[in-house]
């Protein structure tokens, strides 16, 4: 992919706003936690059969800056001048950038660089050892912050019927643990479900997949969230990058963009769950954006407009995740 550096300088300052940041002191998380540093490289590529005249892009590709993960570098180039950029935080605490194309092109691409360390605190270490049972005792206000994250996706009463039956039974042989439940719902998903690439699409429910019993991350994230809701567990989509080189079960998710689950639990926060890889979030997981569903999330959205006749487009996608030794750098 070539990039026209004339044009996306200017939009590059604009949009990187940790470049340049200095780069991490290791000791200042002691030996237990001594974090993992991961180079991100996302490319996206449009080819299109006749000119897009205008559009306009969303892009949520920075990861989350926060406790549990750092970001050292970060940049995204486009390669079409903008005739508008703007930066902002979402809804849901995302950071986003809205960018407007005012020249006609037959190509388009995007490549956002980053370079990420994830850490894990003390809370998602030992989760076995915080006895919660089921029902869950909520504060007022905690339910309607949580609202967003209880909502079940409009079903047909007898499919939300059956996903609540198949989530009671986890909790049934799990004498009401919460871990326990959480744990066996997303092993049930990785061990019992097969990854088919191509087998579902974005309208795919949590119920086709039930019955199916295949899908990709997308969908097995989509399941879990709808059984913890069922079970009065906030649930939320999670966008982000897994590094697959790490200690998993399952590496068959890889040089992609990757989706799991978080779950809220009172005084403990958001955890995460990975059904695609059977795990528990960790340093291997790198976040993006966050939001009810996918497409709270989707890293990349937009509107073309095109001139008249029909216009085809081609898209390819490359993700690579590479760990860096944070001790070389």
């Amino acid at each position: 992919m070539i990039v026209n550096q004339t044009h996306t300088l200017p939009l590059i300052r604009q949009l990187a706003p940790f470049e340049q940041k200095p780069l991490l002191n290791v000791a200042f998380f002691g030996a237990d936690l001594q974090p993992n540093v991961f180079s991100v490289v996302h490319e996206t590529h449009y080819q299109y059969t006749r000119p897009v005249v205008a559009s306009k892009h969303l892009f949520r590709l920075q990861p989350v800056h926060d406790l549990e993960q750092h970001i050292l570098n970060y940049k995204l180039e486009v390669s079409s001048e903008a005739s508008q950029v703007c930066n902002f935080t979402g809804a849901f605490g995302n950071h986003a950038s809205f960018i407007e194309i005012s020249e006609p092109y037959m190509a388009l691409s995007f490549r956002s660089e980053s370079v990420v360390c994830v850490t894990e605190l003390s809370k998602n270490i030992e989760l076995s050892h915080q006895p919660r049972t089921m029902p869950l005792i909520w504060m007022p206000w905690d339910r309607v912050m949580m609202q967003a994250y209880l909502q079940t996706p409009e079903l047909p009463e007898s499919e939300l019927f059956a996903l609540s039956e198949y989530a009671m039974s986890f909790v049934q042989r799990n004498h009401n643990n919460v871990f326990a439940v959480l744990n066996d719902m997303n092993l049930t998903i990785y061990k019992e479900f097969t990854y088919s690439a191509g087998s579902t699409n974005l309208l795919t429910t949590p119920y086709q997949v039930l019955q199916s019993k295949q899908g990709v991350c997308q969908d097995f994230a989509n399941l879990l969230i709808c059984l913890a809701r069922l079970l009065n567990i906030p649930a939320r989509y999670r966008m982000g990058y897994v590094y697959t080189g790490g200690n998993y079960e399952n590496k068959i998710q890889s040089d992609a963009s990757h989706a799991w689950v978080e779950v809220y639990l009172p005084y403990l926060g958001w955890i995460g769950f990975d059904p695609t890889n059977g795990c528990i979030a960790g340093k291997n997981h790198i976040r993006v954006a966050v939001g009810r569903h996918y497409l709270d999330a989707t890293p990349t959205s937009g509107s073309l407009f095109t001139s008249e006749g029909e216009t085809k487009e081609t898209l390819t996608v490359s993700v690579k995740v590479v760990l860096l030794n944070p001790l070389e750098m």
